[in-house]
């Protein structure tokens, strides 16, 4: 068993995976000081100074021993109140959006460098046949 083991960790795509995992948890910092720090201030300005993150639906009553702000999504959440917080929903989206198309840009400009030439198409057998016809013909002729 410890052998078999050896050998699956020994294997190139455990360690491409690994790699894979690291870079790909720095990349989602990446993204989320992007989301957060750049693009959701300018559509929050864009929106008339709009903060995401506050928009929320309270679905219960605030404990009478509440001291935040009721208008605060954080201190209510601390506060155990149940909420639907869509603006953070709205938050997590875009940065989905912004992975996304990332990726999409990685992999487009991956395919492009990988691109293998395009072997030469064989010719429709039509035209083969006229070469074969034409070859007769010549040989006849």
């Amino acid at each position: 068993m410890f052998q078999a083991f050896k050998a699956f960790i020994n294997r190139g795509n455990v360690l491409d995976l690994a790699v894979a995992v690291i870079i790909g948890a720095a990349f989602g910092k990446i993204v989320t000081s992007l989301t957060d720090d750049v693009i959701m201030p300018v559509i929050g300005k864009i929106t008339g100074d709009l903060d995401f993150s506050s928009l929320f639906i309270r679905l219960g009553a605030i404990p009478a021993d509440f001291k935040g702000s009721a208008t605060s999504y954080a201190d209510l959440k601390g506060a155990g109140v149940p909420m639907i917080g869509y603006g953070q929903f709205i938050t997590v989206a875009v940065q989905f959006v912004i992975v996304a198309f990332v990726v999409f840009l990685i992999v487009r400009a991956a395919n492009k460098v990988f691109e293998k030439p395009e072997a030469p198409k064989a010719d429709p057998a039509e035209v083969v046949l006229l070469r074969e016809i034409l070859e007769e013909l010549k040989k006849k002729g």
